[in-house]
């Protein structure tokens, strides 16, 4: 097997040749560089090389070619190599076009040519992808044996997926070697899940804190006591771990579940300044993530936060293994979760085919099945365009009569144009029906009430912040959001100090808010992660005594 090959694609002669001069100049140590005149070429170039089982790392193709496009290109190169990162090259007045297009070929990024000089406007957009495209996942020797409709099953493949392990599931239904490794593990269906780790241990029901410790996650804090201890490592909690650390802050990041929130469940996120083609929430959070390692963050996964003390003026954080951290400065960023579904029949199937949030793992386990998205939000519509890909129908259930008061408008446009995706308005969830898992669901349209068939329902139907652990400590509105600012009142109630709250800073000197969690914050990534680092600046300000 040969070197990765970057493919350059491109009909006009010297546009191809000085491509390839740049590609060779920079890759050629690591890389083979191959060329194609056309769609067809490149093509026939990539079933050849995919005959050979040679990788190919990159693609990047022009738009404007002869009897097939470049996006039309791209889409189809998909098939043979799905991991490979696709460069779309456009001109100036192309663009429009290019990021219309680009949904349909899950385009990574788009250059505008010419990029003299390459050294900037070439160089440091395919340095990156290609780091992504060399950092997969090492083998998956790490086996999950379970029951798809088992809650606690399902939870593992959650935890698992979310943080990024490598794994290979293994369901007692539909894998014929699930038995016989569970034979040779020496135990059986009715002690499921059961993880196989690499060295050959078998672990039967571990919870998330051993199979975290057993993966070489970090689970215990190294000191007693931090500069700067952040709870949630959602968009603002990883931006705030980024910029402290940064600037020399002892720095550590607590997380109940895995890096991202729910920014991290995100299939794409299409509306995030600088990444015209959009990002999955995986790759974001998997970006922040090794930012923040590389920068000297001590991060704790699970690392849940169950209570806080004032021991003035220091915050001490209580963690669920009864461990304690000392604060000088302490960020709330717990984030938010889906409120449940509060209907009969809802709470027994959770995580069998009831779901707050869509991840990969439950849209596979549902292809070909038909789903139905509660919720007209956002995510509500990012979960439906995503499940789309997997599914035979969607159905979108939604309050309101159409989606416009709720939803982004160009989320609005990928719903519509859709064929697999339709939207049921003024109308909600009575029940879910169903013993083992979900087979239907009883929708409430005003006074009326009728039963569909379902093979699954994701919920996204408003939030609810995570801050019961800061019960008595934190001032916090009706709806347990924490106050923080001016919110707090002009002047603040009890507060100890002669100089007023920062904008940021909550009811006790030195704990400051950012992200969803904080009252009044708007609900997007790009405010989060602004939120996180402007917390840090107050937190300088704050104990340099100001």
């Amino acid at each position: 097997m040969g070197s990765p090959v970057l493919l350059a694609v491109d009909d006009d002669a010297p546009v191809l040749a000085a491509v390839e001069r740049d590609l060779r100049d920079r890759y050629a140590e690591h890389y083979q560089v191959m060329t194609a005149s056309s769609g067809d070429q490149a093509l026939d170039l990539l079933h050849r090389l995919r005959l050979r089982e040679e990788p190919v790392a990159l693609l990047l193709v022009d738009q404007r070619m002869p009897g097939m496009s470049g996006v039309e290109l791209l889409a189809a190169s998909r098939r043979l190599y799905p991991d490979a990162r696709r460069v779309l090259l456009t001109a100036y007045a192309d663009t429009d076009a290019a990021i219309r297009a680009i949904n349909d070929a899950d385009v990574q990024h788009y250059l505008l040519k010419p990029w003299d000089p390459p050294e900037d406007r070439l160089y440091p957009v395919l340095d990156d992808l290609l780091e992504t495209w060399r950092r997969p996942a090492p083998a998956a020797n790490l086996r999950l044996i379970g029951d798809r409709w088992s809650a606690g099953t399902q939870e593992l493949r959650q935890f698992l997926t979310r943080n990024l392990v490598p794994y290979r599931w293994m369901d007692m239904e539909a894998d014929p070697l699930a038995r016989e490794m569970l034979d040779l593990a020496r135990s059986d269906a009715g002690e499921l899940p059961v993880v196989v780790l690499d060295d050959g241990e078998v672990l039967v029901r571990p919870d998330l804190h051993e199979m975290a410790e057993r993966i070489g996650l970090h689970v215990r804090a190294e000191r007693a006591a931090y500069d700067l201890v952040i709870v949630g490592a959602g968009p603002a909690g990883l931006a705030a771990a980024v910029y402290g650390a940064s600037e020399g802050l002892d720095t550590l990041l607590l997380e109940c579940s895995a890096p991202g929130g729910q920014a991290g469940t995100t299939s794409r996120i299409e509306n995030y300044l600088g990444f015209p083609v959009g990002l999955s929430g995986a790759d974001l959070t998997l970006r922040a993530r090794e930012q923040a390692i590389r920068f000297g963050v001590e991060m704790l996964v699970p690392g849940e936060v169950v209570g806080v003390t004032r021991a003035d003026p220091y915050s001490v954080v209580r963690l669920a293994d009864g461990a304690e951290v000392s604060a000088s400065a302490l960020i709330v960023a717990s984030g938010v979760s889906y409120r449940t579904l509060d209907v009969p029949g809802a709470d027994p199937l959770t995580g069998r085919g009831v779901y707050y949030g869509a991840g990969r793992a439950e849209a596979v386990d549902h292809g070909g099945g038909h789903v139905f998205v509660v919720g007209g939000g956002n995510s509500a519509g990012q979960a439906a365009v995503f499940l789309s890909a997997f599914a035979a129908s969607v159905t979108l259930l939604i309050r309101a009569r159409d989606l416009t008061g709720t939803m982004s408008r160009y989320l609005i446009d990928r719903i519509e144009a859709a064929e697999n995706i339709s939207v049921e308005p003024e109308v909600e969830v009575a029940g879910v029906l169903g013993e083992r898992r979900v087979e239907g669901l009883r929708l409430r349209s005003g006074t009326t009430e009728r039963e569909v068939p379902a093979d699954a329902v994701f919920v996204f139907i408003g939030q609810a912040p995570r801050t019961d652990w800061l019960d008595g400590v934190v001032r916090r509105d009706g709806k347990g959001f924490v106050l923080t600012g001016a919110d707090l009142g002009q002047p603040a109630e009890d507060w100890p100090l002669p100089v007023p709250p920062l904008p940021l800073e909550t009811s006790v000197p030195r704990v400051f808010a950012a992200g969803d969690v904080r009252r009044g914050s708007v609900k997007r990534v790009a405010s989060a992660v602004g939120e996180g680092a402007v917390a840090v600046s107050f937190v300088h300000e704050r104990l340099a005594g100001r």
